[in-house]
């Protein structure tokens, strides 16, 4: 067991530590940008609002080549080792005014077996990303982004009593992830409408982003039916809401299909139990 403290390598620690490891942070805030390399780790920290890791890349930032970063450069933390569990603590990023500055990531998971438990991640829009990437991204940032953050690999994911907050597609990619028990909050944007996930899912894959038993929350300020629960990021997106609860906040139509496109032809979204008034291209889960 290794624990932390302020001043330490964080990001050393969490690509140097020995496979399995649990690395434990006090109360605080660690102003870093790392990522987790070692697989099976475990890192906990003292609660969700106690123990805070932030930084504060944005999408259209120039990189030291003047390039932007894009979305998938800009994570406060990512993990690209497989088997790793994060427990009590903040993910965050602070970057703000993505209206003006685009995406602001505060964790990518392109991993395998990741468990995430009693967690905050904070940003706003694009707050957490679940790889892989869809197909078409893979090829198109080859040359750009790093080896680890383009494979073709499965990426199981599972969230519980988890608090995760954010403006515009702030949950999305191509995990095949359980939300089980977790609050998912809209917090007010300047463009005036959200949405809370963008699946990207490949029709290959049969398991989507799954919601189960959660809450939908939402920020003073946020308006009511200005919120979205979903709309799919590429054509095949895979989403299932299963006994969860809305707030005033959310849509009655619930889904939106990706402005002009035809996506609610090819979109899998479920939800169960069926909600009256919902788009009609959204199926009620069977058993």
């Amino acid at each position: 067991m290794i624990f932390v403290q302020h001043g330490d390598d964080l990001s050393g620690i969490l690509t140097n530590s020995p496979a399995g490891e649990e690395i434990v942070l006090p109360e605080g805030t660690f102003r870093v940008k790392s990522e987790v390399t070692v697989p099976g780790i475990t890192l906990t920290g003292a609660g969700m609002d106690k123990t805070v890791i932030v930084w504060d890349d944005y999408a259209k930032k120039p990189d030291e080549l003047g390039r932007e970063l894009v979305t998938f450069r800009t994570w406060t933390l990512a993990v690209t080792a497989d088997g790793v569990t994060m427990r009590d603590l903040c993910i965050a990023n602070d970057a703000l005014h993505p209206e003006v500055k685009g995406q602001e990531v505060a964790l990518t998971v392109y991993a395998d077996g990741f468990t995430m438990e009693r967690c905050r991640l904070s940003s706003t829009q694009d707050t957490l990303f679940l790889g892989p990437l869809p197909d078409d991204l893979i090829d198109r940032y080859e040359g750009f982004l790093p080896d680890e953050l383009r494979l073709h690999k499965p990426c199981r994911q599972v969230f519980r009593d988890c608090l995760i907050e954010g403006t515009v597609d702030f949950i999305f990619g191509c995990g095949e992830t359980l939300f089980e028990n977790c609050e998912l909050r809209s917090l007010v944007d300047a463009r005036g409408h959200g949405f809370v996930a963008a699946p990207s899912h490949e029709l290959r894959q049969e398991r989507g982003f799954v919601f189960k038993n959660c809450r939908f929350t939402y920020e003073d300020g946020v308006e009511n039916g200005s919120i979205y629960l979903a709309r799919p990021w590429r054509d095949y997106g895979l989403c299932e809401f299963v006994d969860c609860v809305y707030g005033p906040h959310i849509s009655p139509l619930g889904f939106d299909k990706w402005n002009d496109t035809q996506r609610d032809r090819t979109a899998r979204f479920y939800e169960s139990p069926a909600v009256p008034g919902r788009v009609p291209w959204v199926r009620e889960i069977s058993t």
